[in-house]
């Protein structure tokens, strides 16, 4: 698949130079200790007294403020980081990191005062050739307020991203209508509204809550909805007897898909783990033009249902992977991609980032992503089934659902 450049025509469509406003990424943010786990297994953490040798820590920043939003600084992207901390040594270092990342990136926090609002900090246990495990204390992230974001932080965006609320209790507790707020509120500025899940400890607080009607009640808010094929699963598929390890297949990503763009939004997208990423958009043209600032033309967007799966590379870790596909998805939309080389770059974007401990170190810019794609980088061969579905011409890897309905107009 070719790309796009500055001032370099494709499928009769321009690139345009990257926009100038900025991308707000916000909600949660925490202080992630990282152990290098070297050899050592999930096993080996299970047995009671055992010494387990690891080697040094990585300190990072996690969630998705920290995640997806240096991976956009890092893609190129002008971002504004809207996350929560304490007035505390771990918010200190919060602060520290993000701002050695790139002058200004620490601006956009928001402190909390008072004894109770500490800073949130995470351990992630990411044994190599395994998904990661992580020990959390949400801190801060669970007073975030949709008043903590005022109408001047919005100024000049044109995409709001935020993330991982049911690890944030104000934004899940009353059926989810302080997240029905804030979204509210950013899609009445005009801007284009992307959230992304995580998946609550079925045995805590945001664990019981009924997540159906929390998504009931905020997609009609949300352009972009992107959370994993898991969070969808526990949520839609009901969490008594839930399965963590079942796998996806065509037939379930087409219904929780379909009941979602019901709910309210424009595109869905699912992360599939190694399997790669799963996007299904509306059939509804008024849908699609209302998406906000950064709306794409709609005939190329419009009723799709298309899967790219990843690419091949060594996993050293997968801490924050879907994050950086987030990124790359965002990163795609902005530069005014079609959605098939949105996809491609997403899931390039992901890859990228499992080559590195941390989540957004192995991160390169966006034209040396792209680069790396149109020389031929290889894809993972599927496991899932897809009854029904076709692979797009033009060799590029990308598979095409039953459901897909693109229609014919003139770019």
């Amino acid at each position: 698949m070719k790309f796009p450049r500055e001032g370099q025509e494709l499928d009769r469509m321009t690139l345009p130079a990257y926009p100038a406003a900025d991308v707000i990424v916000a909600g949660h943010i925490c202080l992630d200790v990282i152990p290098d786990m070297g050899t050592a297994s999930l096993a080996a953490l299970g047995v009671p007294g055992a010494l387990v040798n690891v080697g040094g820590a990585l300190l990072s920043t996690g969630g998705t403020v920290a995640n997806s939003g240096l991976a956009l600084h890092r893609l190129g992207a002008n971002v504004r980081l809207m996350g929560k901390i304490g007035d505390d040594p771990f918010g200190r270092l919060i602060a520290e990191h993000l701002e050695r990342q790139g002058d200004g990136l620490s601006s956009g926090l928001i402190v909390g005062s008072g004894e109770s609002e500490r800073s949130s900090y995470s351990i992630v246990i990411s044994p190599r050739g395994s998904d990661r495990i992580f020990l959390h204390c949400p801190g801060t992230n669970d007073t975030f307020a949709a008043d903590d974001v005022t109408e001047q932080s919005l100024a000049g965006a044109k995409l709001f991203h935020f993330g991982y609320p049911p690890l944030m209790k104000a934004m899940y507790e009353d059926g989810g209508r302080e997240l029905e707020k804030l979204l509210a509120k950013v899609k009445a500025q005009g801007l284009t509204v992307s959230l992304d899940m995580s998946r609550p400890d079925p045995d805590s607080p945001a664990g019981r809550v009924d997540w159906r009607s929390v998504l009931k009640r905020v997609l009609p808010y949300v352009d972009l909805y992107l959370p994993s094929w898991e969070e969808t699963h526990y949520m839609l598929g009901g969490r008594e007897g839930f399965d963590p390890e079942k796998a996806p297949e065509g037939k379930l990503l087409a219904d929780y898909s379909a009941e979602l763009l019901d709910m309210g939004a424009a595109l869905v997208g699912l992360k599939l783990g190694e399997e790669g990423l799963y996007i299904r958009t509306t059939a509804s043209r008024d849908r699609l033009e209302a998406m906000g600032a950064c709306a794409p033309r709609a005939g190329a967007w419009l009723h799709r249902e298309l899967l790219a799966p990843c690419f091949e590379t060594e996993v050293v870790g997968t801490t924050g992977a879907g994050d950086c596909t987030i990124a790359g998805f965002l990163c795609g939309l902005l530069h005014g991609l079609t959605i098939e080389q949105t996809l491609t770059a997403a899931v390039g974007v992901g890859a990228c980032s499992v080559e590195s401990l941390d989540a957004t170190g192995g991160i390169v810019p966006w034209p040396d992503t792209l680069r790396r794609i149109e020389a031929g980088w290889s894809r993972r061969t599927l496991t899932l089934r897809l009854n029904g579905w076709s692979r797009l011409d033009g060799g590029d890897g990308t598979w095409m659902g039953p459901y897909d309905k693109p229609e014919s107009v003139s770019l």
